[in-house]
């Protein structure tokens, strides 16, 4: 069994409780049927949102999907002129058969601009 990291991320419409939770139950989604995540199995999950998310922990979103056992953790991201801005990102930590470069990692909505390269697959 290999630890591996599957990166997401997803912008948000408006910076609102119901917003950000629904947009990051969305990735979250994504990226278990993307990979076929087993709870059980993930370690932890790093969330860290822009500055100009500020009414609602990503983590609790996750919390409602039922990872009760897994480590979680918010953060601001690093501001950066020009950055894209109303976005989420994560990194799951996963126990998994399956090595680095055989994950899928999901960006979603303006966040596809952040991993060009992942179009091409």
């Amino acid at each position: 069994m290999n630890t591996v990291a599957i990166r997401g991320a997803i912008t948000v419409e408006q910076n609102t409780s119901e917003d950000i939770l629904n947009n990051t139950t969305e990735l979250i989604k994504e990226i278990e049927k993307r990979n076929n995540i087993e709870k059980s199995k993930v370690i932890g999950i790093i969330f860290s949102s822009t500055k100009d998310l500020n009414t609602e922990y990503p983590a609790k979103a996750a919390r409602a999907m039922g990872y009760l056992n897994t480590a979680l953790m918010c953060f601001n991201e690093m501001g950066v002129k020009g950055g894209l801005n109303k976005c989420i990102r994560l990194m799951m930590l996963y126990n998994s058969n399956q090595n680095q470069e055989e994950i899928k990692h999901i960006y979603l909505k303006g966040a596809k601009i952040l991993r060009p390269d992942l179009d091409k697959e």
